[in-house]
């Protein structure tokens, strides 16, 4: 299956609708600090940001677990990074603080996860070996193959490769591995010299001096 390209299919059909849609803190972790916008954030935009990157959300063992998630779903190829070389694992601890009804569901889908994994392997998701995560997933990757009894996962994992997909589409790396070169100058050769000639038409001189010709 490839993940990244139908990711990429779903990133440029819906990704600004996509995810651009509380409970017991955990130990607190070093956080990168904000960098000194000028001209992009008013004051109080940027007062609020310092603020959520100031805290922390998810505990390591959540990071660790989701670091590993958005990996499997955005893996490293020939193309470019994955989604953790493209952050965003930090990407998704900004986006629950920001809108705190994420939080529920991806700290529950998280140890939901977990509990599955302990029933079915014995450890947590985190601690599983590569094969058996697959395995996991495959559970609650596919909504119509789903069994009722995944489909809390289902919903989880579906969030889980929403965010994914708008953190990494909106990643530097993200942006080149979408071939997005946004506005950029061109030259502009006229109309085509057939065109010309099937409607009896040409330039003039000054037309082709000021307008058409390019150095």
């Amino acid at each position: 299956m490839d993940r990244r390209k139908y990711l990429k299919t779903l990133a440029v059909g819906s990704l600004g609708a996509t995810a651009l849609l509380q409970s017991c803190e955990p130990p607190k972790q070093e956080v990168a600090q904000a960098p000194a916008f000028t001209i992009d954030r008013t004051p109080d935009e940027l007062i609020r940001e310092q603020k959520l990157l100031s805290e922390t959300f998810f505990d390591e063992h959540e990071m660790k677990t989701i670091r590993i998630l958005v990996d499997i779903i955005i893996p490293k190829d020939e193309v470019s990074g994955s989604a953790t070389d493209a952050k965003v694992p930090e990407f998704i601890e900004f986006i629950v603080k920001d809108m705190p009804d994420h939080q529920t569901p991806m700290r529950g889908g998280l140890k939901w996860l977990d509990i599955q994994c302990m029933k079915r392997f014995a450890a947590d998701f985190a601690s599983c070996n590569a094969t058996q995560q697959i395995d996991m997933i495959d559970e609650i990757a596919f909504p119509e193959k789903a069994k009722p009894e995944m489909l809390q996962g289902v919903a989880f994992f579906n969030l889980m490769r929403d965010l994914t997909a708008t953190g990494f589409f909106t990643s530097e790396i993200g942006i080149k591995d979408l071939g997005y070169v946004g506005n950029k100058p061109n030259q502009w050769d006229g109309v085509p010299q057939d065109v010309l000639d099937q409607y009896g038409v040409k330039y003039d001189e000054r037309t082709l001096a000021e307008s058409v010709k390019f150095d």
